[in-house]
């Protein structure tokens, strides 16, 4: 059996690290309870194992999580995004909050901007397909530069 290239290292088979991990991870438990879970199952690991194995493998196992999630709802129908952006004032300055949150209401993208023109939507709206795909209904605040940014990507919006 080959293991991938991060579990390379670890006597301790990758199964039992990615079941450590997601229990500390998924349940608000304490390194400890954690440990006492895995020797209830017969597994005898110290809850500083755990601790090391969370800080090396967490963003591994985030982002596989968060691909396999992004995945799951490009094929969910309702694909759906909010597109908007808010005043905020940063050292006296009028700046924009630029946000996308999608149907779940998950935000996925923020951008802080000094200007709100057609340009700096269409960066921001290519950013956003770029790393999270073509939504099936864009939702706006009906601001023009969306319309324009949207009609040049080639997006439908409502």
């Amino acid at each position: 059996m080959t293991r991938p290239a991060s579990f390379k290292y670890f006597k301790t088979s990758p199964e039992i690290i990615r079941l450590a991990v997601m229990l500390y991870i998924r349940f608000p438990l304490l390194l400890r309870s954690v440990e006492d879970l895995l020797h209830e199952r017969g597994i005898d690991v110290s809850h500083e194992n755990v601790r090391y194995w969370w800080q090396r493998f967490s963003p591994v196992f985030a982002s596989e999580i968060q691909r396999k999630r992004v995945q799951q709802l490009r094929a969910f129908s309702k694909w759906q995004w909010h597109v908007d952006e808010v005043f905020v004032k940063e050292n006296d300055k009028r700046h924009y909050l630029w946000r996308a949150v999608d149907h779940e209401g998950e935000v996925l993208e923020t951008v802080v901007t000094k200007r709100r023109n057609k340009p700096t939507a269409l960066k921001f709206l290519w950013k956003l397909m770029k790393r999270h795909g073509k939504a099936e209904e864009i939702l706006t605040d009906r601001f023009a530069s969306y319309r324009a940014a949207l009609r040049d990507l080639g997006a439908l919006e409502k």
